[in-house]
């Protein structure tokens, strides 16, 4: 089983930022897409960015121009730098893989406060 271990998450104010990193561990050799989704109460998780090998990143329009995804695919991690955040962007943060299955971190709590 794949196993997602997220750190970054925190309470920044409007116009701040903040790096979101995740790391896999596990049998992890067959991860091809690694990225962040989020999620508010009450509502499903939605994109924010993902990278699969060999592609352009695929970012949410919300977050284009406000992200940056990266990945260290040595380490089998993946980095969300995040830019003037909004209070809109106040949500639980997932990080997500997908190799033959779809596995999901635990989630980080980003606050933006006005």
């Amino acid at each position: 089983q794949v196993q997602l271990v997220e750190s970054g998450g925190g309470l920044v104010q409007a116009g701040g930022s903040l790096r979101l990193s995740c790391t896999a561990s596990g049998p992890i050799g067959w991860i091809n897409t690694m990225g962040w989704y989020r999620q508010t109460p009450g509502n499903q998780r939605t994109l924010v960015a993902t990278l699969t090998r060999g592609r352009d990143p695929n970012i949410a329009d919300s977050m284009r121009g406000r992200v940056t995804i990266s990945r260290d695919n040595a380490k089998y991690a993946v980095y969300l730098q995040m830019n003037n955040l909004q209070p809109e962007d106040t949500a639980v943060y997932f990080c997500y893989a997908r190799s033959d299955s779809r596995y999901w971190g635990q989630g980080t709590q980003v606050t933006v406060s006005s």
